[in-house]
């Protein structure tokens, strides 16, 4: 294991961490990796999206996210605000700042493809970039994958056992050796996972790395909280919901007082995972978590945490994330958290299990129960497809993050009722999930060729 919390959670912008996150780092990564030379020379560039990602890229904005890292921008620091007024630049303009320093001729309807019905072999999630001269001969090429929360890798790497450090303190590939690992060393998992961290970085570094992530998902909760524009984007004129439920809730409470509703806590959990997958849609700020698909889960989660339980402090929030992210790892390292490639279960059923083994943690589980906490959320997610209606990150997207959200709550109080022990290990569900995936058909990932995003468009 050399994977990071940090890499479980990373701050880019909606709606999607695969199809738009992904896509725009590669783009910027590919102009990053031109020479001085090769970059002088370079007269025009052309972009092609294969698989899932020219099926879906409209709707889930790849073009746009391609345009934008070509232009040179980040999806952790550009300024979400300004992205339509640049996008908008460059078409009316044809001129793009190639990696912000050299202006080309560039026509985003030429030069970037989507192919929605071609495929690259290896993966889903499949992108080749090229430069020419001005006389169009092709000065560099290289082909990404984007194969899920924002990680790209080339075409050498898309099989090797991903790695972002070097080897970690504690090594661990299993829910088994995690567990052993806890046992042997007397740790909880969270502190298993900061271990392997301060290997790699300071306390203080990773504190305030996962204090400005949780930072961002509260930001993300208001910002969805606070629009105004009463649909969606996108053409399927989906009802922002958040803003009202909100008013309503806070009417409510204040009326009746905050205990006077018995499920009062559920429908707040519902406007935080609605809030924040509703800002992704709108092409919002958001924490990969470990998906954008599946951000609003995590979020969701720690703020019923901080708001219904007493006790609720910093440190309990990180170890809520260092917790949930070493589950993540298992299931990334072992099967995907990508609905391209294993559906929905990957990405839904990847973060409601996080979500229940953080919570599971900080109330006060053993490694055992959080363990089983994480089975029975991923368990009970098993089979789920990836059908966006339209491509869009919307429909069911955005309603199945908030019965997810419940699940993981529900998924980790029951396992607090338990001893830990259980029939259905986690390495066993996650293995099934991988399993699943293999033998879904594409159409139920993430291609919008089946299950709702079909029946939806011919009823």
């Amino acid at each position: 294991m050399a994977l990071s919390v940090l890499d479980m959670f990373s701050i880019g912008i909606g709606p999607s961490s695969s199809h738009t996150v992904g896509p725009m780092r590669a783009a910027k990564s590919f102009v990053a990796g031109l020479d001085q030379q090769t970059l002088v020379r370079t007269a025009r560039v052309a972009a092609q999206l294969f698989g899932s990602l020219g099926a879906t890229g409209i709707g889930h904005h790849s073009d746009s996210a391609v345009v934008l890292g070509l232009a040179g921008y980040d999806p952790a620091t550009v300024d979400t605000a300004e992205v339509p007024m640049i996008l908008a630049e460059i078409k009316d303009t044809g001129r793009l700042h190639l990696g912000g320093v050299r202006a080309i001729d560039f026509d985003p309807a030429e030069d970037v493809v989507l192919h929605r019905r071609k495929s690259l072999p290896g993966h889903p999630n499949a992108m080749t970039f090229s430069a020419y001269d001005a006389q169009g001969a092709l000065l560099a090429e290289n082909t990404a994958y984007s194969i899920g929360g924002g990680f790209v890798v080339d075409h050498d790497a898309l099989n090797a056992p991903l790695a972002t450090k070097e080897a970690a303190v504690h090594e661990f590939s299993s829910a088994a050796q995690l567990l052993e690992l806890c046992q042997v060393n007397g740790e909880s998992i969270a502190g298993i996972m900061w271990r392997n961290e301060l290997s790699w970085r300071s306390k203080d570094e990773v504190d305030n790395a996962l204090l400005h992530i949780w930072e961002v998902m509260q930001q993300c909760v208001e910002n969805g909280c606070d629009r105004t524009e009463p649909t969606l984007p996108g053409g399927l004129m989906v009802t922002r919901r958040a803003p009202g439920l909100r008013a309503k809730l806070e009417a409510r409470d204040a009326q009746s007082g905050a205990g006077s509703d018995p499920l009062a806590a559920m429908e707040w959990v519902n406007l935080f995972a609605l809030a924040v997958n509703e800002e992704s849609a709108s092409g919002g700020r958001i924490v990969t978590a470990p998906t954008n698909g599946a951000a609003g889960i995590i979020p969701a989660v720690l703020h019923y945490y901080t708001r219904f339980v007493p006790g609720a402090t910093d440190d309990k929030v990180i170890e809520f994330l260092m917790t949930a992210a070493a589950i993540g790892i298992l299931i990334k390292t072992n099967a995907s958290i990508s609905g391209a490639e294993v559906g929905c279960q990957g990405e839904v059923g990847s973060a409601c299990a996080m979500a229940a083994a953080g919570l599971c943690a900080v109330l006060g589980g053993t490694p055992e129960q959080v363990e089983n906490a994480a089975e029975v959320a991923l368990e009970h997610n098993l089979g789920l497809t990836c059908d966006p209606v339209g491509g869009l990150v919307q429909i069911p997207c955005i309603e199945r993050n908030a019965i997810a959200s419940v699940k993981a709550i529900n998924a980790a109080r029951l396992a607090l009722h338990g001893d830990g022990e259980h029939s259905v290990s986690l390495d066993q569900a996650i293995e099934t999930m991988r399993a699943t995936g293999a033998d879904m058909k594409s159409k139920y990932k993430e291609t919008s060729r089946g299950g709702l995003a079909l029946t939806l468009a011919q009823c």
